[in-house]
């Protein structure tokens, strides 16, 4: 496992993140992946180098963070890199929202579920238009300055929100944003926000170039479209595999031709590194010119983990990451909202 630099900060991190919104998550009665099943991916991802975590507090109704926080108790906390969000309220009258009474009551709450003291990233988990961007962002300057959390992220922001925030900060010597994280895949060809519409964002890594701000991608695999999962029958309509995110999914299908054009792209390329659709797909959202991405990989099994790993043992051409980039060129269809 090779460790970069993080953007402006001066952080260490393996090259890929595990994410688990799926820890604790109830689907159908059951856990998707319970205590047991966390703590085995988040030891097979540490003895393969990865320190990087992504959580929030509302994955699992909390159960994400406290399944992280149990494991780390034997551990060593400075080698690890914990991420985690604030919008949806899991305490009190309010079911979401930013205000300063918000952020500080979850940013303890997840504390105490992560068994820490501090945070080393803290994300506004989404942008909604009744929120006071100032007064979060004192918020979170406040956690800064009182130990609490390292570093300050953003998610499903567009440009301009992200340019706004740096220069609320920046005006008033606040600890300004060092990471985004937005959907991005290349079947979605651009970067997205999905909070509170679904909205492409082709200037936004423009921006994060400007200001040195880090990318933090989550979905590199399309919900799992990447990994070749779904097929496209003679119909034109893809078969949705048991226990896939498109089975309990409304929003999910029928995709794009475009998404199946890049798909072809995908598994041709993966055809001739001899490696796996999955693999191809993320190293290529690790690509992105002049600036440091970290995708964030779903952690349901050690076996998923463990092929989509194998990006790290990929080196794509510039021929080959172009062919994926123009596969997914828009062609006038519905982006993101899986509609032709």
């Amino acid at each position: 496992m090779n460790y970069v630099r993080f953007g402006n900060t001066g952080i260490q991190l393996s090259e890929l993140c595990l994410g688990t919104w799926m820890f604790g998550t109830q689907r159908g009665g059951r856990e998707v992946v319970d205590r047991t099943q966390a703590h085995q991916v988040l030891d097979a991802a540490w003895e393969r180098g990865i320190n990087f975590i992504d959580t929030a507090n509302v994955y699992g109704s909390g159960r994400s963070e406290s399944y992280i926080g149990e494991w780390l108790t034997d551990k060593e906390r400075e080698d690890f890199v914990l991420a985690s969000k604030v919008f949806f309220a899991t305490r009190g009258r309010q079911e979401a929202g930013l205000s300063r009474k918000i952020i500080l009551a979850e940013a303890d709450a997840t504390l105490d579920r992560l068994n820490t003291d501090y945070v080393d990233i803290y994300y506004i988990h989404g942008w909604h238009e009744a929120f006071s961007l100032m007064e979060a962002l004192s918020a979170l300057n406040d956690l800064v300055r009182a130990g609490k959390v390292h570093y300050i992220g953003v998610s499903n922001f567009t440009a301009w929100q992200l340019v706004k925030s740096q220069w609320i900060c920046d005006a008033r010597g606040w600890e300004a944003v060092s990471v985004i994280q937005p959907r991005f895949n290349a079947a979605d060809h651009v970067p997205y926000t999905v909070d509170p519409g679904e909205l492409p964002l082709p200037d936004l890594f423009d921006a994060c170039r400007d200001l040195g701000i880090a990318v933090c991608p989550y979905s590199p695999l399309a919900e799992g479209f990447l990994t070749g999962k779904y097929r496209r029958g003679a119909d034109g309509q893809a078969t949705i595999p048991e226990d896939s995110r498109a089975e309990s999914s409304e929003r999910m299908g029928p995709f794009p031709d475009r998404w199946w054009r890049v798909l072809d792209a995908v598994e041709e390329v993966a055809e001739e590194l001899g490696a796996v659709a999955s693999q191809v797909a993320l190293r290529w959202t690790m690509m992105i010119e002049g600036l440091t991405s970290i995708p964030i990989l779903g952690g349901r099994s050690v076996s998923q983990l463990e092929e989509n790993l194998g990006a790290l043992d990929l080196s794509l051409t510039p021929q080959q990451n172009e062919r994926i980039r123009t596969a997914g060129a828009p062609d006038g269809s519905s982006p993101y909202s899986y509609t032709a």
